[in-house]
């Protein structure tokens, strides 16, 4: 019989690949990767939903939480901790859980996945509740323990949506608000969905987060302006992003920075208005974090 979930069909056009040479097979991986995007694309209008949900699951202090098994465990985990970093949020603002634990991010834990109750589980351990949003994330739409945790954030009240790469059984559409799934076909070796659907899922979860942080005012255009300078590297960004938006030397930015206790949307807005930390942290705080709605500037000419 055959299979009918997508990622677990055998790819025509790859059939042969174990007589190609190399050059052959970086080809055949690379015509296949082509395809990813547009299959993503088609995806917008749910994922721009998932955006939406995000953006007030964060606005009301709620949480972003992804659970998967194996490499969707692994995308989750790895698109959360990404986040500190890169907007300067606290860690248990978005988080990835994985099927097995933390062993389960560099060693496999086979049959994780299929222990039902350890999803239901892994959401009362994180006491999920009605302000926060649960993304699962099953390539082939069909893991227990993915279906078994949305199921049951769904009964304690949250936002739930699942991301796969084949469609989903009914029962696990049943339990979540929006549905995102890039089909990305069979894939290069059967079954490795580590590689296409893999690469749509980071897609879709840089997509979701990044969407999200944007919309609640962790950068100024495209400037990451709520990042936290804990290296050099990052103090040097910090220095470079508010000399760059307020046309003032490195020495100066240094001394906004200094005077904004090193945040960077503070030290544009001190700077912009002409006032003190207090009174920008106060404005940023009334208009959403959102630099833009309290310098009250136009967006630049496009290039």
């Amino acid at each position: 019989m055959r299979d009918p979930r997508e990622t677990e069909r055998r790819n025509p056009r790859t059939a042969s690949i174990d007589l190609a040479s190399a050059r052959e097979i970086v080809d055949l991986i690379n015509a296949e990767d082509r395809g990813v995007a547009e299959a993503v694309s088609t995806q917008r209008e749910q994922i721009a939903r998932a955006v939406e949900i995000a953006e007030q699951t964060f606005r009301q202090g709620g949480r972003l939480f992804y659970v998967g098994a194996g490499t969707s465990g692994r995308l989750g985990v790895l698109d959360a901790s990404e986040c500190p970093p890169t907007f300067g949020v606290e860690p248990d603002m978005v988080q990835g859980i994985i099927a097995g634990g933390l062993p389960a991010l560099t060693r496999a834990q086979e049959g994780a996945e299929d222990v039902v109750e350890n999803g239901a589980k892994s959401m009362d351990e994180n006491g999920i509740g009605a302000r926060d949003f649960v993304v699962g994330i099953a390539a082939s739409g069909t893991t227990p323990y993915v279906h078994s945790a949305l199921a049951r954030a769904r009964e304690l009240g949250a936002k739930t949506a699942i991301v796969a790469c084949s469609p989903p059984p009914q029962s696990a559409l049943d339990v979540v608000d929006i549905a995102i799934v890039p089909i990305t076909g069979p894939e290069v070796v059967t079954g490795s969905t580590r590689m296409k659907a893999g690469t749509a899922t980071k897609l879709v979860l840089n997509m979701i987060t990044t969407g999200a942080m944007i919309r609640i005012g962790k950068t100024y255009g495209n400037l990451m302006v709520d990042l936290r300078a804990t290296n050099n590297k990052l103090i040097d960004r910090s220095e470079r992003i508010v000399s760059e938006v307020c046309g003032v030397s490195r020495e100066e930015a240094r001394k906004l920075l200094d005077a904004a206790n090193k945040s960077v949307k503070t030290a544009i807005v001190m700077q912009k208005l002409g006032v003190d930390r207090a009174k920008a942290e106060q404005a940023l705080a009334e208009n959403g974090g959102l630099v833009r709605k309290v310098t009250n500037e136009p967006p630049p000419p496009v290039t």
